[in-house]
């Protein structure tokens, strides 16, 4: 046998066994996978665009919808998920204190300013002397509520309560309000029945108001402690496919697809 079909052999099998190594000639790298949890509605039409751009990077999200915000944090937490997208600062904060959860945030997505929405008055100022009105029941929603309302000159809360005070830190109620603690989702269907209510905007749109048209009084845009944020386990937090799931949303087509669709009732928050 000559030196040049030896040689020609042994390259051949060399190139065969580092085909076996690396795959196809030109084919692509097997995408890395997540899964991550959002809360359905609007803000998984976001991260639609989002998967898509991360798709580019090699990226591949899976998207788990919920409808209720109390299970993304412990889907997270038990390993069900690999991160979650749906709450803010507040709400992590208050969850960590009340169920021990290691889950930091790695990147800011939207700020959606809540707001309050009546079916029976027209103007804020004209809600009645004894008027019921319905928060939501979680901790940060509700103390965000209290707030927004106190904003507006109707309540008074203990300012030591900072971000979560709760109906019992009504130090100054005038109107003597009644307060109508209920699960945030279902607030929108129970609002023909109150005199007024403060919504979630996302819960908020997906009941066909419009935060800009139908809302009485809106948390201001500026300086909002309420920026929602992406999720991860505390000892997950420097992986580098989470850079890359940070980087798809903090994408200019993210921001455009919010700009185009939501008119400054959803605002990028990065």
């Amino acid at each position: 046998m000559s030196t040049y079909k030896l040689t020609r052999r042994r390259f051949a099998g060399a190139a065969l066994a580092l085909a076996f190594v690396l795959g196809p000639v030109g084919g692509a790298l097997a995408a890395e996978t997540i899964k991550l949890g959002v809360i359905g509605g609007d803000e998984e039409r976001i991260w639609e665009v989002a998967k898509k751009v991360a798709a580019k990077d090699g990226l591949d999200i899976e998207l788990i919808s919920f409808s209720d915000y109390a299970i993304p944090n412990e889907a997270l937490e038990k390993g069900d998920l690999d991160a979650n997208a749906f709450q803010h600062k507040p709400y992590l904060d208050s969850q960590i204190a009340a169920r021990g959860y290691r889950i930091v945030p790695i990147g800011y997505t939207l700020v959606a300013p809540i707001a309050f929405y009546s079916k029976k008055v027209k103007a804020f100022a004209d809600l009645p002397q004894g008027a019921t009105i319905g928060i939501p029941n979680d901790p940060s929603n509700g103390g965000r509520a209290l707030k927004l309302l106190e904003a507006n000159g109707l309540i008074k809360v203990k300012a030591d309560k900072g971000l979560l005070p709760t109906v019992l830190d009504v130090t100054e109620n005038p109107k003597n309000v009644q307060f109508k603690e209920i699960d945030a989702a279902q607030i929108p269907n129970l609002l023909p029945d109150l005199d007024g209510a403060v919504i979630n905007t996302n819960y908020a749109l997906g009941a066909g108001l419009s935060p800009r048209t139908d809302a009485l009084v809106q948390e201001s845009r500026t300086g909002n402690p309420y920026g929602n944020f992406i999720a991860v386990r505390e000892a997950d937090k420097d992986k580098p496919v989470f850079k890359k799931l940070v980087a798809a949303y903090q994408n200019q087509e993210v921001a455009d697809f919010i700009n185009a669709n939501f008119k400054g009732a959803i605002q990028p928050a990065w």
